[in-house]
């Protein structure tokens, strides 16, 4: 099925598929004292606190053409922060052509689209282990549209809203709709890779791998920063502060963080 704006399968009633986006954020930080991890932690909770991430999610709506009809947010003790919106569909005149391409969408910028029954989500993790000196910081976003356009189109935006070493975003397809002959469609768009709705200049950044179920409609992509720099990672301090041994100590349990965070597996040395 090759949709465009002029080839526009009518449908009997709305377009009722599910498209589900999850996309996961990881930022690693090196620690060496505690006052060092709750500095990081309390950091981390005044940059991503509920109001900045409701300010995140609204703009995710705008992206996407939805009306906001109730946000629910709460900060947590001793850390961590949630946001809810719920959204319903906004006006629509037509198809829009971006809703039919696979391309990375704006930062942001108006995409109009049929929205029902969806909603926006994002939960803070931040945690540290006192042992290894690592303090990491997750969220997790979750964005379901019903409708025509995609939530991959605010895919972009989420990568330049956060500080970003490890992503792992999925995207998901459900349920179905039907034409007016009572022909089911199972999906509505052309896609064969998340990588699609991701800028080049974002690409060149980070190692990807895709995880792909096409005949499920289950799309699945990690990414991990290429280059590493431990002056990013250090935190109230910088490597003219520390000894050669300490800068390879503390970067093989940075890099370690990562890649097990990327390949979803603890790794031990044999």
């Amino acid at each position: 099925m090759n949709l465009t704006p002029k080839q526009i399968v009518e449908l009997h009633g709305f377009n009722n598929l599910t498209k589900s986006l999850s996309f996961n954020m990881y930022d690693i930080c090196y620690t060496k004292t505690r006052e060092e991890r709750d500095a990081y932690l309390e950091y981390i909770d005044e940059v991503y606190n509920a109001d900045r991430l409701t300010n995140i999610l609204s703009n995710v709506a705008e992206i996407i053409g939805a009306h906001i009809l109730n946000v629910a947010k709460q900060d947590y003790i001793p850390q961590g922060a949630s946001v809810t919106i719920l959204v319903s569909e906004g006006p629509v005149d037509k198809s829009p052509e971006e809703a039919f391409e696979e391309s990375p969408g704006p930062i942001p910028g108006s995409v109009v689209a049929q929205m029902d029954k969806s909603h926006i989500t994002v939960h803070t993790y931040p945690e540290s282990h006192p042992d290894e000196g690592i303090s990491t910081f997750r969220a997790d976003i979750d964005v379901a549209t019903c409708g025509e356009i995609s939530p991959l189109k605010a895919l972009n935006y989420l990568i330049h809203s956060f500080e970003t070493d490890v992503m792992t975003i999925d995207y998901r397809v459900r349920g179905f709709t039907r034409d007016i002959t009572g022909h089911k469609l199972f999906i509505d768009h052309e896609i064969n890779s998340i990588q699609n709705y991701i800028p080049d200049e974002v690409k060149k950044l980070y190692h990807m791998i895709d995880v792909n179920v096409y005949q499920e409609n289950i799309f699945h992509t990690k990414c991990k920063l290429r280059e590493f720099d431990l002056d990013n990672y250090l935190f109230h301090q910088s490597k003219e502060d520390l000894t050669l041994k300490e800068e390879e100590e503390i970067t093989e349990k940075l890099v370690t963080e990562m890649d097990e965070i990327f390949y979803g597996k603890n790794i031990t040395d044999d």
